[in-house]
């Protein structure tokens, strides 16, 4: 039986990043749903976060799992954590695969409203790990994207990584695609790590239930 995870979105455009991820795990194992709430990219407040954490607990009664995929109001899936189904972080799985092994660890951003939640997040994963963590804004990124600029908005984030030592993440879903432009850096991007993370989850609290 196919594992269903709900993704809350809000970029329309990052939807098709996480199906291309389950659609290439074998025998249509995994299905997406997605919800897309654009209107909550803004700075999070306790409001945004609170009516972010509402939606996740409404979609975790429809799927196996609950992937909230945006950054910036990440803070939401720890708020939701009464759910019926597992709600997760995407970036927080991001943050624990990128700190793991310890090291350099570069953090590539692009929208200001993710710095300090995105800096938290990886700050705390980096210490449990004894990784040392370096941020990077990449200016000017975040207008391009907004402007529907997405081929140049992908070549400032490979261009900010050219030269990094140790390993590279993109913190924002929306930055993935730019790891085709790193063949001889690869970065760790949200979507696929996520994704396989919420599908662990789903597993585990089927096994529980």
């Amino acid at each position: 039986m196919a594992i269903t995870i709900a993704c809350l979105h809000t970029a329309e455009s990052n939807a098709p990043l996480f199906d291309t991820v389950a659609a290439a795990l074998p025998g249509g194992a995994l299905r997406l749903t997605h919800k897309i709430r654009a209107d909550l990219l803004r700075e999070p407040t306790p409001e945004v976060l609170a009516e972010a954490a509402m939606l996740l607990r409404d979609l975790a009664w429809h799927a196996d799992a609950v992937l909230l995929t945006c950054s910036t109001i990440g803070a939401a899936a720890e708020q939701a954590q009464d759910s019926p189904r597992p709600v997760l972080r995407a970036d927080g799985a991001l943050a624990e695969a990128a700190t793991r092994a310890g090291g350099v660890v570069h953090v590539l951003y692009a929208a200001p409203t993710t710095r300090e939640p995105t800096r938290r997040l990886f700050e705390a994963a980096a210490r449990a790990h004894e990784a040392k963590l370096v941020m990077h804004m990449v200016h000017g990124a975040w207008g391009l994207f907004q402007a529907g600029e997405t081929r140049a908005y992908l070549g400032r984030i490979a261009a900010a990584a050219e030269g990094l030592e140790g390993r590279v993440v993109l913190a924002q879903a929306s930055m993935a695609p730019a790891a085709g432009l790193m063949p001889g850096h690869p970065p760790l991007t949200v979507p696929g790590i996520g994704v396989m993370a919420a599908a662990r989850a789903a597993v585990q609290a089927r096994k529980a239930g």
